[in-house]
């Protein structure tokens, strides 16, 4: 093996082998590495690429093993493609080509399982009958939690291009709580008479709208109604096993599927 070479590749340092850099000679690496093209170099003396450092790990590690592997949660592939025709290794675009179909296949037949709790707590506020005068008062109000898996991690990302949060005073879209690319958890509140809109922030309750229809989901059945329409919208189907489609509005775990 020849002596070690470290490259600065967008600020990330690398240590590899020139014969790893050179195992493909028609690339851009291998042409960098023969001395057909210029190179630069960092005030450390280490060869500088003015390229994305963090997914150049996936092309030094294809130079090493021919293997493309990327984790199983992996969201960048664009940038990944566009580094791919850079590189401009052969063998790597074809291996990025066929992950790519992979994935599409994978995509296609999708699960989705919704787990929905809910409870009703008491609420304690303050409301201001007048000047310096304030008065203490208590309400009940409706808690909602729902648990999100699906196998298709663009669905989410649908999903949160409908649902926001409303918290603050502001809309902001539920794909910022995502967990992981296949896992959703939501937490809100329906409205509560009387109280003042300050003790929601006060009191951390956030309130679930869907947009554009700039519609608040204020009990269960709305919510299970407008995901469904989302769902089915993106091609999912009520499976007909679980829940029978007869109660499939007062299930508290619902489950959908995709076959295309």
């Amino acid at each position: 093996m020849s002596e070690p070479i470290t490259l600065n590749v967008g600020g990330k340092l690398y240590t590899t082998s020139l014969s790893t850099l050179t195992s493909f000679p028609d690339s851009m690496l291998g042409a960098m590495f023969s001395g057909k093209i210029p190179t630069k170099k960092d005030s450390q003396g280490n060869c500088f690429i003015d390229r994305d450092g963090k997914i150049f790990r996936y092309i030094l590690n294809f130079l090493r093993t021919s293997h493309l592997d990327l984790p199983e949660d992996f969201q960048e592939m664009g940038l990944l493609r566009r580094e791919v025709d850079f590189y401009q290794i052969q063998p790597l675009i074809e291996a990025l080509q066929e992950k790519e179909v992979e994935l599409s296949k994978a995509e296609k037949n999708a699960m989705l399982n919704i787990t929905l709790d809910q409870k009703t707590q008491t609420v304690h506020f303050t409301v201001r009958e007048a000047p310096q005068i304030y008065s203490l008062s208590s309400s009940n109000m409706e808690v909602f939690s729902a648990h999100i898996f699906s196998t298709s991690c663009l669905f989410l990302k649908l999903l949160g291009s409908k649902l926001y949060y409303c918290f603050n005073g502001n809309l902001s879209s539920i794909s910022s709580y995502l967990q992981d690319p296949n896992h959703l958890t939501l937490d809100w509140v329906a409205s509560v008479e009387g109280l003042p809109e300050e003790e929601y922030t006060r009191q951390n309750l956030k309130r679930l709208w869907v947009v554009p229809d700039n519609k608040q989901i204020n009990s269960f059945q709305v919510f299970v109604e407008e995901v469904l329409k989302i769902a089915m919208s993106d091609g999912f189907c009520i499976d007909s096993a679980h829940p029978h489609t007869s109660d499939f509005m007062n299930n508290k775990i619902i489950r959908l599927t995709r076959y295309k």
